[in-house]
């Protein structure tokens, strides 16, 4: 994972109003696999940022990996 990155959360973190699937980018490494990650609304409106550990994240991918594509 890497600054920018678009991420989603892999667990329910209900201490701090988030749950898993809510998506957000990375915006600060701290230390490796320590991250500031902030959630946003629709609008552009953050509405949290937290610090998280790669573990409870997953990278979001818009476009195929490595080359593979779909062909119709």
């Amino acid at each position: 994972m890497k600054l920018l990155d678009v991420v989603a959360l892999t667990e329910d973190l209900p201490e701090l109003g988030l749950h898993r699937g809510q998506v957000g980018t990375i915006v600060e490494e701290h230390e490796p696999g320590v991250f500031e990650v902030e959630f946003s609304d629709l609008t552009g409106k953050a509405y949290a940022v937290e610090t998280l550990n790669a573990s409870q994240l997953i990278t979001l991918y818009h476009q195929p990996i490595g080359g593979k594509t779909l062909l119709v």
